[in-house]
């Protein structure tokens, strides 16, 4: 029982040691050709927006929510992967509720 109690507090450690890791880790992605490009944090927090002068059309205006849009949710799933793959390298695997 003692060493399952330490091996948690190791895992723990890691964890928020990773938790903080993360957070600094950043993900660009792109839309239309790289005419909208987002970068994102391990903690899913949008960082950056750029947008290329060129793909502002103020008769179009919906094709570039639309660009936005996918660049983000795009950013967001790869943020999401990162964060999941270096949470299960920590857990073995084990899914535990609440971490990320």
């Amino acid at each position: 029982m003692k060493n399952l109690m330490k091996q948690a507090q190791q895992m723990q450690t890691k964890l928020a040691t990773l938790q903080n890791e993360l957070a600094t880790r950043e993900v660009e992605a792109s839309s239309g050709g790289g005419m909208v490009t987002v970068k994102v944090n391990g903690k899913q927090e949008l960082l950056e927006v750029s947008i290329n002068k060129e793909c502002v059309d103020p008769d179009d205006v919906e094709m570039l929510e639309e660009l936005v849009k996918t660049a983000v949710n795009q950013a967001l799933k790869e943020s999401q992967d990162m964060v999941s793959n270096a949470m299960s390298k920590v857990t073995g695997g084990l899914s535990i509720p609440g971490l990320f």
